[in-house]
């Protein structure tokens, strides 16, 4: 091929909403790079649709990775094999995960986009976007290390219908917890409580969510917030003394300069004595190997798993995102690029 096709960050999107995403955002075409000394072309398979990009969209100089140039392509997790290698690391064909472009190539420098050589005799290689990957990893990392969930701990879970919540539902269940989610529409909590088994799903879309929340028995141990904004002020008042709260996402205020306000009830962390610790992926990328090991002992043995909502084709990548902020998914998102 001469060419290949990408999507260019042309503008910082005001909102969440397809309309919005599509005026920032175009699909363009440019002649195939050639990988320069140390670079490597992957051709991407899968491409993971990740609500934390959504940051790297604004303009914030403040968080945890700078803010996307205007008029580059938009980077997010893809999972593919090397076309083109200029890298001894990697050989042609090696399966490979790494930070790579919405794109049906990414040219990328192993070291600086996190570039794994993978196993390819596992049985789905989704799973490294799934139980494998960033998100699997994120839940393992936020309950053990973050949350320091112990057995008989009640384990609160926001977005627990989504990539990552779902995995930390079940992570919770396997540390022996009572676990609770919150979840947005009927359907998934149903799905939450028959096909998952937390103990109790919370549809936050209909409910009161403060008031079903104080009727926990023995309040909130440990709270894996997904989402901060109103959800947050709402579980404040519920958390147990000496209840941690792990933070790995502002779902709830990714939008304009990504920028959280609140909470309004900053006042129970004093009052709880509450440990409140934020957390990236770039806390415990070191850990990967370990992280990996554990959880595909899991998932070989059946216990864990990740399911996926799959978009076909590179010109529907806005569609497929666009659901991580309208509630329109189950699980993992991905975009298949095969």
């Amino acid at each position: 091929m001469s060419s290949y096709k990408y999507w260019c960050l042309e503008s910082r999107p005001d909102g969440n909403d397809l309309g919005d995403l599509e005026a920032a955002l175009r699909l363009k075409e440019a002649p195939m790079p050639e990988p320069s000394e140390g670079e490597v072309l992957v051709k991407n398979h899968f491409l993971s649709m990740d609500a934390g990009t959504r940051m790297w969209m604004t303009d914030r100089e403040d968080g945890y990775n700078p803010p996307l140039p205007l008029g580059g392509p938009m980077v997010g997790l893809a999972l593919g094999r090397v076309e083109t290698s200029n890298n001894a690391a990697f050989q042609e064909g090696d399966l490979v995960r790494c930070f790579g472009q919405w794109a049906d190539y990414s040219l990328v420098e192993p070291e600086m986009a996190g570039m794994v050589k993978l196993d390819d005799s596992i049985a789905d290689i989704r799973q490294y976007f799934g139980v494998l990957g960033m998100n699997g990893w994120t839940a393992l990392w936020g309950l053990k290390e973050t949350a320091q969930v112990q057995a008989g701990d009640n384990v609160l879970v926001s977005a627990a219908a989504g990539a990552t919540g779902v995995l930390a539902c079940q992570i919770a269940r396997l540390l022996e917890a009572n676990v609770y989610g919150l979840a947005g529409g009927s359907e998934k909590c149903r799905w939450l409580e028959d096909e998952i088994g937390v103990t109790r799903a919370i549809d936050y879309k209909s409910a009161d969510v403060a008031a079903e929340l104080a009727k926990i028995d023995g309040d909130i141990n440990a709270y894996f917030d997904n989402v901060a904004g109103p959800i947050l002020d709402a579980v404040l008042p519920n958390m147990a003394l000496n209840g941690r709260i792990a933070l790995c996402g502002l779902m709830a205020q990714y939008s304009g300069d990504g920028r959280a306000r609140g909470p309004e009830n900053f006042d129970q962390i004093l009052m709880k004595r509450l440990s409140v610790i934020g957390f990236f992926s770039p806390d415990f990328m070191d850990q990967g190997e370990r992280l990996t090991s554990e959880l595909r002992q899991w998932l070989e043995a059946g216990k864990i798993m990740t399911p996926f909502d799959e978009t076909s084709g590179l010109e529907n990548v806005l569609i497929a995102y666009q659901k991580l902020f309208s509630g329109g998914n189950i699980g993992k998102v991905i975009v298949n690029l095969a």
